[in-house]
């Protein structure tokens, strides 16, 4: 039986967001820990080599087997920011509307550029998520 690969790790946080690319992307993502810091009081965790998670929950996934996740996380990737919030998201259309220019999938925000983002429909809808996965899974 294998070990997932995402998994909570003891690697510094600081140390990861000092070594993002570009400078910008790197102001990005610190701006984005201070944001979920602040919307969950939890402190940022390491999550594998390049995931910025906030608290934890377990689910059940398709093999049957429990698995843990954070209940709201990002990685600073080169095409955009990632942002992995709760799925269904996209039932906030207001707040996405607001929010500027953007694309989805299931559970994954993508940004290419925070400074064209509206930031209080940003906490908004982490906010949002934070607090429909504390209710989900508690």
């Amino acid at each position: 039986m294998s070990e997932p690969k995402t998994k909570p790790t003891d690697a510094s946080v600081e140390d990861f967001l000092a070594s993002v690319e570009p400078a910008r992307r790197r102001e990005e993502a610190r701006t984005v820990c201070a944001l979920m810091q602040a919307v969950t009081g939890d402190a940022p965790v390491m999550w594998g080599p390049s995931i910025v998670g906030f608290g934890r929950y377990t689910y059940v996934n398709g093999t049957n087997k429990p698995a843990d996740w954070p209940r709201i996380g990002f990685s600073p990737r080169k095409a955009a920011l990632t942002l992995y919030i709760m799925p269904g998201f996209q039932t906030q259309a207001a707040l996405l509307d607001r929010l500027g220019p953007h694309t989805t999938s299931v559970s994954c925000l993508y940004i290419k550029r925070l400074d064209q983002v509206d930031m209080e429909a940003l906490r908004a809808l982490c906010e949002w998520s934070f607090e429909e996965m504390k209710r989900r899974y508690p």
